[in-house]
């Protein structure tokens, strides 16, 4: 089972948890099927990720970062602040990406820096646009809900040209994502490029939507393939990630769309 996500390839492709055994014992295969034709088999704990470990995990992480950045927003810390919430986010971010073993604390405090930096951005945003993060918060909620539920009914399916062309389009937004940057330090940046700015803004938001997809694929196959309970942690960062990045398209979209007013 291969994944194209970048933060849970890490966990689903190189574990080897999705290879199984064809020649499993006649014991084990009757243990495994007594198991689930008990009577209270739903509720017995098998070590296995299962969906309610991944939404527990996702919960936990999200009340960290919305605790922390509702102080970062009380107090207004600066930029200061901002920076030490995005560079040490981004730091921890590759540290758990890249790590062959699950760090739920690693996952906390990632949660809880970027806690940092989104507080202190979107009290930034709300200053020039008041009202602004309400909205991107309720869109951000659409949209996830709406992708969840084009996952589920089948309405949008996970195939290898679908996944080829959402990875083909994150490479020419990050492209696009770094000429940006150059050009803010001469005083330019594509978001500022009147029409132009606001379908690149747009396009980020779309791409982010349709990563949520991914997201939801690999870690059902995860579930299907029987990773370890642990792994949940990282589905659960992993769908962190795409949700923080799908909020700050949706922040940066509505600001376009409001200094055009």
């Amino acid at each position: 089972m291969r994944s194209s996500n970048p933060v849970l390839g890490r966990a689903f492709n190189q574990r080897g948890y999705a290879a199984f055994d064809p020649k499993a014992t006649t014991e084990t295969d009757a243990a495994l099927e007594n198991l689930y034709n008990a009577p209270a088999a739903s509720s017995l704990r098998t070590g296995r990720m299962t969906i309610d470990d991944v939404v527990t995990r996702t919960g936990i992480l999200f009340a960290v970062l919305v605790a922390v950045g509702a102080v970062a927003w009380t107090l207004n810390l600066g930029a200061g602040a901002m920076m030490l919430g995005v560079f040490g986010g981004f730091a921890l971010a590759m540290v758990i990406t890249f790590s062959k073993t699950v760090k739920p604390g690693l996952a906390i405090a990632y949660a809880a820096l970027e806690g940092l930096a989104l507080g202190t951005i979107s009290h930034l945003y709300n200053n020039f646009y008041q009202g602004i993060v309400s909205q991107a918060i309720i869109v951000t909620i659409c949209a996830f809900s709406a992708m969840l539920f084009a996952y589920k009914s089948g309405r949008i399916r996970v195939t290898p040209k679908f996944t080829k062309v959402l990875m083909t389009a994150m490479i020419g937004y990050l492209v696009l994502a770094l000429l940006s940057f150059v050009g803010s330090f001469f005083g330019a940046s594509i978001y500022s490029m009147g029409g132009f700015g606001l379908i690149i803004a747009a396009g980020g938001m779309v791409l982010a939507s349709f990563f949520l997809i991914l997201d939801f694929d690999q870690i059902q196959k995860g579930i299907d393939a029987g990773l370890p309970e642990q792994e949940s942690w990282r589905a659960a960062f992993g769908l962190m990630v795409t949700i923080v990045w799908l909020y700050m398209e949706v922040l940066r979209l509505l600001s376009i769309l409001r200094g055009n007013d």
